[in-house]
């Protein structure tokens, strides 16, 4: 499978966590946040926090990385809580490691952080990311619903005037310039390091 089809794939499996967070859930998981992290939200959605805004920013966010942004920031109590339960076997945890700290994830964060925490980390193209696919097609608690067939909305569906497209070109123009300044930035900074 080819790398852009897989990052869709994670970005639909995401999506789909995301979407089936009810409001009261998604702001349940804002009210929980520190100062820092509602900063941080604030910023990525660009204004205030409120659930019209984070749909929109998740709805609209797909490409551009908005909508993983605001996963991993209203996850990120509930991702610290994963890693410091798998401890030394955080960084390439087994079925089994996951399987024994999830249900302790899951009654202290709730089903659908723990959800949508582990699609990001999947989008997040961890290296457990084959087996956390599995748990959310088969767990028992975790796996979400079939989807039926017809039903998948395509990732462009809300950016359908000319408009939105040019913007999110624009976006995507912006920043693909500034990961290549700061790529450029580096390789010059290193050889200058090799020229001393």
């Amino acid at each position: 499978m080819n790398q852009v089809k897989t990052r869709l794939q994670s970005l639909g499996l995401l999506d789909r966590t995301l979407s089936l967070a009810t409001d009261d859930e998604i702001m349940a998981l804002v009210s929980a946040l520190d100062e820092d992290h509602l900063d941080a939200l604030t910023e990525v959605i660009h204004g205030d926090v409120d659930i019209v805004r984070i749909r929109d920013g998740i709805s609209r966010g797909r490409l551009d990385g908005t909508m993983e942004a605001i996963a991993m920031v209203i996850t990120d109590a509930c991702l610290a809580d994963c890693i410091e339960q798998l401890g030394d076997s955080a960084d390439h945890p087994s079925t089994d490691d996951l399987n024994d700290v999830l249900p302790g994830i899951i009654e202290r964060h709730g089903v659908p952080a723990t959800r949508i925490m582990l699609a990001a980390t999947i989008a997040g193209e961890a290296p457990a990311a084959p087996i956390i696919r599995d748990i959310l097609k088969s767990d028992d608690t975790l796996a979400l619903p079939a989807v039926e067939v017809g039903s998948v909305v395509p990732l462009l569906s809300h950016a359908a005037d000319d408009a939105e497209r040019d913007e999110l070109k624009a976006r995507r123009k912006e920043a693909k310039a500034k990961k290549q300044a700061d790529a450029k930035a580096r390789r010059e900074q290193a050889q200058r390091a090799k020229g001393r």
